[in-house]
């Protein structure tokens, strides 16, 4: 490094130990350790804006607890597109509503609003979401075939989590309002 500029940081002790310990398991100088936590935070945008910074965490929410994996959409459609030929197809969409009550189940602590859900869901590139207000919403799809999976999705949870939903649909959206 060509003619290092001196600056001089005050950290509280949990700072201080945690820069000790980051010392220890890498083996880098106090100087590099701050160097590379700066870039790091300059390159990773999500963890300044907040909207970015959710998607993240959902992200390694669900990668992180073995219970989801990552999913080519052009392997996803062809799945739905290969169901709905199939002759066992009403056998998987009854499956697939038992499934979503089972997610709405498990994830009450997590999901506290039909917008949280919306935007776990949309974090799994499901559909782009437009929040038209408070409790309307407008799902952009891909494409039509996953329209029937993602409202049965919807109807499931929504009556599991108590939530009074009307889901329309247009040829490649779904338009949901919210009852109280």
């Amino acid at each position: 490094m060509k003619n290092p500029r001196r600056i001089t940081v005050a950290f509280d002790k949990s700072t201080v130990d945690l820069l000790e310990k980051i010392k220890k398991e890498t083996d880098l100088s106090q100087s590099e350790i701050i160097r590379r936590a700066l870039r790091f935070y300059h390159e990773n945008k999500a963890i300044r804006e907040p909207h970015l910074r959710r998607k993240v965490y959902t992200y390694i929410d669900m990668l992180l607890s073995g219970e989801h994996i990552i999913l080519d959409v052009d392997h996803w459609l062809l799945f739905l597109d290969l169901i709905e030929t199939s002759s066992e197809k009403e056998r998987f969409w009854d499956r697939c509503r038992r499934i979503a009550r089972a997610h709405a189940e498990q994830l009450r602590c997590k999901i506290n609003s039909a917008r949280d859900l919306l935007e776990r869901l949309e974090t799994c590139n499901f559909f782009r979401l437009n929040e038209n207000s408070e409790n309307e919403f407008t799902l952009v799809l891909l494409s039509e075939a996953p329209k029937k999976f993602i409202r049965i999705f919807l109807e499931e949870f929504f009556s599991v989590m108590g939530m009074r939903a009307e889901i329309r649909e247009d040829l490649a959206k779904l338009r949901i309002s919210i009852r109280d």
